[in-house]
């Protein structure tokens, strides 16, 4: 039997993606790479070394994951809801830029 839960949608994902970033060290290092991908992704389009564009998974996840199995000690969701847990990166990173969640 599976551990993953059933969601109709993102809007009734967000809420466990949230639990699953409850510590403040691992959303810090999640916005850490969500910022450090968007600045290498405007180098790589405006150096015109596309290149670099495949360094951005290994920044993203890297910072997330050290996050999760360092301080968070869970299992990161992109493991069982990729989609949803990328779309809640980005989400997150807004609602922090905007001070809606706490660093």
């Amino acid at each position: 039997m599976s551990n993953q839960r059933a969601f109709n949608n993102f809007t009734e994902f967000y809420p466990y993606y949230l639990e699953e970033h409850s510590d403040a060290t691992c959303r810090r290092l999640h916005f850490l790479g969500s910022l450090l991908v968007l600045l290498v992704a405007v180098w790589a389009l405006t150096s015109g070394n596309p290149v670099w564009l495949l360094s951005l998974p290994v920044i993203g996840y890297g910072f997330a994951w050290v996050g999760h199995f360092r301080f968070e000690k869970n299992r990161p969701a992109t493991f069982q809801y990729p989609l949803y847990s990328l779309m809640g990166d980005w989400v997150m990173f807004r609602d922090m830029l905007i001070g809606r969640i706490r660093f």
